[in-house]
Formats: structure tokens, C-alpha cells, sequence
């Protein structure tokens, strides 16, 4: 399920009882972030559609006659045919297509450069700006679909779709962002990759070039900040290899197995805009808050979880089960989330 707007008017805010654990953003931070939300996901759109006509198109002279050539972002080519009434008109039409989806596409883009900074004059959001940059960057090229932000950092989204902040620092603390590989889609990422030119920690290095696979745990790579990247899978399943080369380059991820993430996979998702102190933006693709309260409080209960991480899973879970309560509660409707839920008892 992909939650886009609050589930209240503004005007009715008010009358929400406060949790002790949960603090409201208020309300000229809430509208920023509605109307920015609103921009961003037209621009979304608009990105995504002016991606559809990349590159070009032109005519070649050859010998006596003229083809049209369709050029692909890579530059590689392709002739659609001789000069003709048809090839002028579908010339034309690709050339005022993609005219008009690249202007509305730029005109977002400095919608979005005004509302940053109105989301950091107000203070909209607090999600680490690294953690928006990656997000950011595997839109950009096409990859987030692969991929699903699992964990503490979830709790950005949930906190900026309902317009709260988790008050207690111990919930938020961490360092390290997981991300779920999608196994099932690996053939087409990793053709994905291949067309790219590029692999994984090539992808992050793009947001940072300092960041470098650990020798001894090569699901992880961390940066100069001691900021570190997993990326985990589900357990082996309907073929899939193990172990898991992330893409064709030896020097890229090798996936870690989690226990039980194929459920989070299988489970409702949930979509938000999160916001960096900076005002910048970035799509989050996280699981359902349900969801991840439950599992958070069965990895509590696991007998060989460290003490600190049990204390913090718990909370983790309590908050997030309030915020659905008292701000999400038409999540609590979700019957496809419940039977999920009831997915992770023994």
C-alpha cells in the first residue's frame, strides 16, 4: 500500500490525542511538506516520462536517400526507414514530445529548488541527507525498484507521512542503512547493471567516493564517516544462487542472507517522501508500519539478538504501532498487512 497524503484534514489535527513518544511537526511544516510532496511526485512523473523519449533522433544522407535514425542515450543507432510521409511524421511527433515532457520536466526541477528551501527554513524533516542521496541516486538511474529500505531508517518515512517526529534519540540511533535486494527481479538488474557500465559500490561512490566494501564482510560498505551500507536478501529460494554476487563485478556486494526477509518482501509496501535537514527530497520504499513492528518485535524475541538491539527493537516497535494508531489508522484496516503480521509467528 503507498501512503501519499495525511490521513487527516489539517484543521482536525489538533484534536489528536499526543503520544508521549511522538511530537507534531506543526502545522506550516505539514502544509511545506504536502505542497512539496505534491511537486515531487509530479516531477516524478515528469522524469519518468521524459526518460521514454532519451536520446534523439535525425536524418542520415546515404548515397541518394535520407533514413531517419533513432539514437539511443548510449548512442547506439538504429535506422526506422527511407524518408517518407510516415518517418517525417513520427519524426515530428518524437521532436515535440519530447520537447514538451523535457520543459515540464525542468520547470519541476526549479519548483523543487524553491520548496528545498522552504523544507529547511521550516525545519520539515530531519532524515539524514547521505541516506536521500543514495535514494536519490537509485532513482536516477534506475535501479530502486530492486531494492527496499529495511530497519531503523524506515522510521523516517513513517514519521514524515504522518507528520510527527519520534521524540526519543535511542529509536533513530544507528549508523548503517539495509537495504532488501529483490532477488526475484535479478536477471533484469543485473541487465540493468550491465547497460549501466557500472556496479553497486560504483553506484555508491557516486554519492560519496569514499565508499569501499569491508574485506571481512562484503555485504557492507562503509565511507570516510563510518556511514555504512548493507544489502541483504532473502534466504535462498526458487534457485537462487548462493553465495550471491550482487552484479558481474568480482569486486562488487556479495548479498547476506536474513532470516525470514522473504516475508518482508511478500508484505504490503509503503512509499513516502522523506526530507533532509538540507530541504531535500527523496522517495522512500520501506515496508508496511505493521509490518515492521511486528518483525521488529520477533527479532526481539530471537535468543541470540544482543541485548542493546532488543531494547531497541521493542521500541522501535511500540512507536511505530502508535503512530499508526493515532495517526495512520487506516493502516490498521489493512487485512493483507495482518495475514503478513501473522506471517512471522512460529
Amino acid at each position: 500500500m503507498i501512503n501519499n497524503d495525511f490521513p487527516y484534514n489539517i484543521k482536525n489535527m489538533g484534536n489528536i490525542r499526543k503520544s508521549a513518544g511522538l511530537s507534531d511537526i506543526g502545522n506550516d511544516a505539514r502544509r511545506q511538506y504536502i505542497d512539496a510532496q505534491a511537486t515531487f511526485t509530479a516531477w516524478e512523473e515528469a522524469t519518468k516520462r521524459a526518460a521514454e523519449v532519451r536520446g534523439g533522433m535525425y536524418w542520415k544522407q546515404q548515397g541518394k536517400a535520407e533514413y531517419l535514425i533513432r539514437t539511443s542515450p548510449q548512442n547506439a543507432q538504429k535506422s526506422l526507414g527511407p524518408r517518407s510521409a510516415e518517418t517525417e511524421a513520427i519524426f515530428t511527433k518524437f521532436t515535440s514530445t519530447k520537447g514538451e515532457l523535457e520543459a515540464r520536466r525542468d520547470q519541476l526541477s526549479k519548483a523543487l529548488v524553491q520548496h528545498q528551501r522552504l523544507n529547511r527554513a521550516l525545519f520539515v524533516g530531519r532524515a539524514p541527507q547521505i541516506l536521500v542521496e543514495i535514494l536519490n541516486t537509485l532513482a536516477k538511474f534506475g535501479l530502486a525498484e530492486h531494492f527496499m529500505v529495511i530497519g531503523t531508517h524506515a522510521l523516517y518515512a513513517y514519521e514524515a507521512a504522518a507528520g510527527v517526529r519520534f521524540e526519543s534519540t535511542e529509536a533513530l540511533a544507528t549508523r548503517d542503512v539495509d537495504l532488501l535486494w529483490d532477488t526475484r527481479k535479478r536477471i533484469r538488474f543485473i541487465t540493468k547493471m550491465e547497460k549501466l557500465g557500472s556496479s553497486m559500490i560504483g553506484m555508491l561512490q557516486k554519492v560519496d567516493k569514499t565508499f569501499e566494501i569491508r574485506d571481512e564482510q562484503r555485504y557492507t560498505a562503509v565511507n570516510s564517516s563510518g556511514f555504512e551500507v548493507d544489502i541483504i536478501r532473502r534466504e535462498a529460494a526458487e534457485g537462487d544462487p548462493h553465495p550471491l554476487l550482487l552484479t558481474g563485478n568480482e569486486n562488487d556486494f556479495r548479498v547476506v542472507q536474513a532470516k525470514r526477509a522473504g516475508v518482508l518482501l511478500n508484505s504490503p509496501s509503503f512509499s513516502a517522501m522523506i526530507v533532509s535537514p538540507s530541504g531535500h527530497m527523496a522517495r522512500m520504499n520501506t515496508v508496511s508500519p505493521l509490518v515492521f513492528a511486528q518483525f521488529k518485535r520477533w527479532m526481539a524475541d530471537q535468543p541470540n539478538r544482543e541485548a542493546m538491539k532488543v531494547d531497541r527493537d521493542r521500541l522501535q516497535a511500540e512507536l511505530v504501532e502508535q503512530l499508526v494508531e493515532e495517526y495512520l489508522p487506516h493502516l490498521a484496516r489493512d487485512k493483507t498487512a495482518g495475514e503478513r503480521v501473522d506471517a512471522l509467528q512460529p
